[in-house]
């Protein structure tokens, strides 16, 4: 029997798209406070400002990852940042 016909048999049954027994259908907190008051430009406007803070925190810190792990490459992007920064004419 191939691998895929097996994993197919081991894995447990899918609940149904629509089934709100299931715990993984349960709505986010977030997305729940948005489909109540879908009106509140605050609310909605608060929400998408601490995503926006989350997601440039993690990008930040993918960035100084990426900066760490490969020495030579983020050199060279200092660099010709760099020389961006100098032909640059305000």
């Amino acid at each position: 029997m191939p691998d895929g016909e097996k994993r197919k048999r081991d894995a447990p049954d899918a609940p149904a798209p629509g089934d709100a027994q299931a715990p993984g259908n349960a709505p986010a907190p977030e997305d729940a406070q948005a489909q109540q008051d879908p009106q509140d430009p605050e609310l909605t406007d608060a929400a998408r400002r601490r995503r926006r803070a989350q997601f440039l925190r993690e990008l930040h810190e993918a960035k100084a990852l990426r900066d760490r792990v490969q020495p030579r490459r983020a050199r060279a992007a200092r660099m010709r940042q760099a020389m961006r920064m100098r032909t640059f004419r305000w």
